[in-house]
């Protein structure tokens, strides 16, 4: 099924509420039973990206972050109960990540207008000159005392959860321009930089790049990528082609994802996945059987599968085989920028154009 919002429609609570059209979405073959398959789609409008997924659990809600806006969506009647837009509160329309801190505050990161917190109705806005990094903000992670870290492009901020006073770090990174962020089981927090991956364990930061293991080798023989990298202090876009053909830079981690075993996942940049399991990195890219090489985003169900969003489709490895979906299997678009998992275990992908419903 195709839920179709209309871009105008982005921007309008009354037409998000009540008239989602619905039509059937073609999946590409009817798939075994019991098998992974897309079940629907949530159009936001022709030319919108939805960047970020966030699961609050506690309320039974997907918050889905666009270019457009952001929206709540109800998980179980699987209809969106609102949207917010700077009419609304936010700082900035295009949303690039989302996060839900310990006391249930939302907090969405812009590009190019900072953070705005949110709670019932409640909104605050947070800049350079209130202590925020940067006013590009890609990331957030919770620690178990609550206090909240936040990727942006000049580093990262560390907020205190009783005082809500910002620190920031920069030189202490591999890379000042900070993409993902997860927290282990020790409480340290690890960053996925354009440089590398570092980690900061409470006192002391350490970190890790391609001459370290990370990313697979580049045996395809892509163009590096000059779009950026380590030593970027410029403002740049985030195309990853070149005369439209992928391109390489293995220091460059889209996305963090700590599993309960602790080990660290990283999405790199044309090197695929690499997994570090706190002595070596082990790295998997198409050739081994993931969809894409460029890894946007990751996330884990409950019965340990890994799944990667990558510039070709989304990816599901239960440790020993693949599964992958495509335009074919029912995905609006094939770059898949986020990745969430829902309480009942199914997994929305967010593309351009909106999100896909991926369960069995």
């Amino acid at each position: 099924m195709t839920r179709t919002i209309s871009r105008r429609a982005a921007l309008s609570l009354a037409l998000l509420a009540g008239t989602a059209a619905f039509a059937q979405q073609p999946n590409g073959g009817k798939p075994a039973a019991g098998a992974w398959r897309v079940l629907d789609s949530f159009e936001v409008g022709e030319g919108v990206y939805v960047r970020a997924l966030k699961l609050e659990e506690k309320r039974n809600v997907m918050w889905v972050g666009t270019s457009s806006g952001v929206h709540e969506v109800d998980l179980k009647s699987l209809k969106p109960t609102s949207t917010f837009t700077r009419k609304e509160g936010l700082a900035n329309e295009y949303v690039f990540s989302v996060g839900v801190d310990h006391q249930g505050n939302k907090w969405f990161g812009t590009n190019a207008g900072g953070v705005s917190r949110y709670n019932n109705g409640q909104w605050k806005t947070f800049f350079p000159m209130h202590g925020l990094a940067d006013y590009w903000v890609y990331c957030f992670a919770s620690q178990k005392d609550g206090t909240l870290w936040i990727g942006t492009w000049a580093g990262t901020s560390r907020v205190d959860a009783k005082t809500g006073k910002f620190t920031n770090y920069v030189r202490e990174l591999i890379n000042e321009w900070v993409y993902g962020l997860g927290v282990d089981k020790q409480d340290r927090v690890w960053f996925g930089t354009e440089g590398g991956v570092s980690m900061f364990d409470g006192k002391t930061w350490k970190s890790w790049t391609h001459k370290d293991g990370l990313g697979a080798p580049n045996t395809d023989q892509l163009p590096f990528s000059t779009n950026t990298g380590l030593g970027t202090r410029s403002r740049h876009d985030l195309a990853t082609m070149n005369e439209g053909r992928p391109t390489y830079n293995p220091n460059y981690t889209f996305a963090i994802h700590v599993d309960p075993q602790d080990n660290v996942w990283a999405g790199t940049w044309g090197g695929g996945i690499a997994r570090f399991d706190g002595k070596k990195w082990t790295n998997m890219n198409s050739k081994d059987g993931l969809a894409g090489n460029i890894v946007y985003s990751i996330a884990q169900t409950k019965d340990g599968a890994m799944w990667f969003g990558t510039n070709r489709g989304v990816s599901r490895w239960d440790g020993r085989n693949w599964q992958n979906f495509g335009r074919k299997e029912g995905l609006l678009e094939e770059n898949v920028y986020a990745l969430a998992v829902t309480p009942s275990g199914e997994v929305w992908a967010g593309t351009r154009k909106g999100v896909a419903r991926i369960g069995r």
